[in-house]
C-alpha cells in the first residue's frame, strides 16, 4: 500500500491506498505545526496507522506533496525512523503526464502538480481544477496536457476570518450556507455574505476563464475540504472529489518508482 501525504498550510492530510486501485483505505488529518519534532510526528503517524489496522510492514512506499518547506526535514525524518521508508518528494522535476508551461515552472506548488496530474489523467482533455484550500486555486491544463494558466484567490476560510479579525464587533462564524441570502441577524448575514459571495466569485472566475480560453466545454473538477459547500450550490463545477490529492499522488508514485 501507498501512504500519500499532502502537506498544506492548514492541515497535513494522509491517505492509504492500494497501488492497483483508487480506493482510499484510510485517511487522517492533523494540524500543520512546524514546531513538532520528528519523534512527535512519527509517533502520531504510527499511531494513526495502527488505529486503522494498518501495520508499518503494509506500507510499500511513501510520497509527499508539500507547500510548507519548513516542515519537510522533520516530516522526512519521521517517516524514515518510524515507517522505515524513504519518502519520494514531489517537485516540479517529478515525472508526470503534464508539462509545466508557466512563466516560472519552479514556482508551481506540488499540490497543483498533483491536482492537475489527476485531472488530466481522468479527463484526457483540457480541464480546470479548483482546489479550495487555504487559498483557492483555479488551474487550467490544455488539450495537450500543458499547465499554462492559473487564478489564485483568498480561500473561503480567509474571507470569513477577515470579517471577524478586521472589524471590532463582528464575531467568528461557522462557514455554512444559511437558508436565505436575506440574513435576519449578524451571524446569518455574515454567512450569507461569505458563502453566497464566494459562490458568485467562483462562478464568475470560471465563466471568464472559459471565455478567454475559448474553451466553454472544458470540465471543472473541484477538491478541497471547504469545496463541498460551494460545489453543491453551483452548476459551474462538474465534479467534486475530496480525494484528488491522494489519487494524484498515487499516479505520480507509479510513474516515478523507477
Amino acid at each position: 500500500m501507498l501512504l500519500a501525504i499532502d502537506v498544506g498550510n492548514t492541515n497535513i492530510s494522509m491517505g492509504v491506498l492500494a497501488l492497483d486501485e483508487e480506493k482510499i483505505r484510510s485517511s487522517f488529518r492533523m494540524i500543520t505545526k512546524t514546531e513538532r519534532t520528528s519523534d512527535e510526528l512519527g509517533v502520531i503517524i504510527y499511531d494513526l496507522l495502527a488505529r486503522a489496522g494498518i501495520q508499518v510492514e503494509d506500507i510499500e512506499g511513501v510520497m509527499i506533496s508539500s507547500v510548507v518547506p519548513k516542515i519537510m526535514y522533520t516530516l522526512n525524518s519521521s517517516i524514515i525512523k518510524y515507517i522505515h521508508k524513504t519518502p519520494m518528494i514531489i517537485t516540479p522535476r517529478t515525472k508526470t503526464c503534464i508539462r509545466l508551461m508557466a512563466d516560472n515552472p519552479k514556482a508551481v506548488g506540488a499540490d497543483r502538480i498533483v491536482d492537475c496530474t489527476y485531472a488530466y489523467s481522468r479527463f484526457r482533455r483540457s480541464c480546470i481544477v479548483v482546489d479550495f484550500g487555504t487559498a483557492t486555486t483555479f488551474d487550467y491544463v490544455n488539450e495537450a496536457g500543458e499547465f499554462r494558466y492559473t487564478v489564485i484567490a483568498p480561500g473561503i476560510g480567509i474571507s470569513a476570518n477577515a470579517l471577524s479579525s478586521q472589524t471590532a464587533k463582528l464575531p467568528e462564524i461557522e462557514i455554512r450556507k444559511p437558508q436565505s441570502i436575506l440574513g435576519t441577524n449578524t451571524i446569518t448575514g455574515m454567512q450569507a455574505g461569505v458563502v453566497y459571495g464566494y459562490i458568485g466569485t467562483v462562478e464568475y472566475i470560471l465563466k471568464t476563464m472559459k471565455k478567454e480560453l475559448k474553451d466553454p466545454d472544458c470540465p471543472v473538477l473541484a477538491t478541497g475540504g471547504l469545496g463541498r459547500i460551494i460545489a453543491r450550490e453551483t452548476d459551474s463545477i462538474d465534479i467534486y472529489d475530496p480525494d484528488v490529492a491522494y489519487k494524484g499522488i498515487r499516479i505520480l508514485y507509479q510513474m516515478n518508482q523507477k
